[in-house]
């Protein structure tokens, strides 16, 4: 497209015009009037496609305010900003602008008004773990960090390798695997009775799932094991002998959907729901309980809302990605409101679970990758507790990896709950406990402890 200000130079003086007129009205063929008239008719149309295109708003968030046309168009209203619906209205054709951002703030043009979008996020943290991702050897990774006790969303950093723009964590088809443990623990501690230290058997491998290896009863080839040790290991047959012969078809579903499967998370984005569905075969309940299928599927970020109920007596967090909105003129349109509550479990079987979760640190499946923490000057401040999950993709062409746990301080406020899911492909790259013990000591390193008033005896 050519500039305004080359044509004015290319104008013909009046003297010319005038021969012009005259040569017209002499005898010119209507062929040549049609042809000109279609031309003029032409750099019109472009002019006025300049003009219009550069006043309205574009869905990138970019927007030409020099231009004299825009600033003549009349502003209309904002739609209303009073609730994570209308957000997700707004975001709804959005969402790959701020899902998946490296700053805090964003710019959203809405109705020819310029609106301040400021984020929950953690600028620091949110490119440290963009930046560490291992893009060559991973197909999907998400991570999501989030405040256990407010729900803000501190990190929520993704990679697709099959769309540029698409952001993991929000999607809820990855295989939950071994994750959905938790699920089953917590129902088994409040439907069954079960401590950290109960006693369970079990015959065969660990990390297989035979029929045979669900029959009540014990012989001399039976491992006894306690709950916890079970959990950090992430023993099969010791959770598939539970959902089949404990909790059963109606246990199992009343316990996934209290921690949000097939329901939708209240969140400011568009979001996948996790999905699970249960048949009427005791074989199927066996495999719903141990995460030994790929039916029951989860979002990253739905894995650390699961975590907050650990530390939060029961209760999961809504996630908020939204602090504040504010117009052109610094009026705030949105504010953040208290995140709501939905309980999970009892304060009693959060308690068990975080013994459980601590133990997969400590002596479980997660014992390599966190390593030596308790000598770490950042992580040895904190109580850390996990869950691994890993299992391979409908098509057998990726592996996917699971970690979702939690980090608080022991002698301070700051809690923090971890999702992370790595689908990798033909080599195993940054796994997804490396991936979390990577973003707690980014984010425990850049944020001094604080004194928790009930700790220290001070009351506030």
């Amino acid at each position: 497209m050519r500039k305004l200000s080359n044509r004015s130079s290319n104008r013909p003086d009046r003297s010319g015009w005038r021969d012009y007129q005259n040569r017209l009205g002499n005898g010119v063929g209507s062929g040549c009037r049609r042809r000109c008239l279609t031309r003029l008719l032409a750099v019109l149309l472009v002019v006025a496609g300049f003009y219009g295109l550069n006043g309205l708003w574009r869905e990138d968030g970019g927007s030409d305010r020099s231009g004299t046309a825009q600033a003549s168009l009349p502003k209309t209203s904002v739609p209303e900003l009073t609730s994570k619906e209308d957000l997700r209205k707004l975001f709804n054709r959005r969402a790959s602008l701020i899902g998946n951002l490296a700053t805090g703030e964003i710019e959203l043009s809405v109705n020819q008004q310029l609106l301040q979008v400021k984020t929950s996020l953690d600028e620091d943290l949110q490119s440290y773990l963009l930046d560490k991702m291992d893009r060559k050897n991973s197909r999907y990774i998400g991570i999501v960090v989030m405040e256990a006790d407010t729900g803000r969303v501190l990190a929520m950093a993704g990679f697709d390798k099959t769309e540029e723009a698409g952001n993991p964590c929000l999607r809820g088809d990855y295989p939950a695997a071994s994750i959905f443990k938790i699920v089953t623990a917590a129902s088994a501690v409040d439907a069954c009775g079960l401590n950290a230290e109960s006693k369970l058997g079990f015959n065969g491998y660990k990390h297989t799932l035979y029929k045979r290896q669900l029959k009540e009863g014990n012989n001399r080839y039976t491992s006894t094991v306690s709950l916890k040790d079970a959990f950090a290991q992430s023993i099969n047959p010791v959770f598939g002998k539970i959902g089949q012969l404990r909790l059963g078809k109606s246990l199992l579903a009343k316990s996934a959907e209290a921690f949000g499967f097939n329901g939708l998370l209240d969140f400011e984005l568009p979001l996948q729901p996790s999905r699970f569905l249960i048949g009427d075969q005791p074989y199927n309940w066996a495999e719903i309980a141990s995460g030994f299928n790929r039916e029951t599927t989860m979002s990253p970020l739905h894995g650390a809302v699961m975590v907050t109920a650990v530390l939060n007596e029961g209760s999961m967090v809504a996630p908020s990605l939204v602090d504040e909105i504010d117009d052109p003129d610094g009026k705030t349109l949105y504010s953040r409101k208290p995140p709501a509550m939905h309980p999970a479990m009892s304060a009693n079987a959060s308690a068990v679970l975080g013994q459980l979760m601590e133990t997969t640190i400590a002596s479980g499946t997660s014992r390599k990758a966190f390593r030596g923490y308790q000598r770490d000057k950042i992580l040895s401040r904190l109580q850390i507790g996990g869950k691994t999950g890993s299992i391979g993709n409908t098509s057998q062409d990726a592996r996917i990896d699971w970690f979702v746990g939690f980090a608080k301080e022991r002698q301070g406020t700051k809690q923090l709950a971890v999702a992370v899911m790595v689908a990798h492909e033909e080599y195993i790259g940054i796994r997804a406990s490396q991936y979390a013990r990577m973003a707690m000591t980014r984010y425990f390193g850049s944020h001094p402890a604080e004194a928790d008033p009930k700790k220290s005896g001070k009351s506030s």
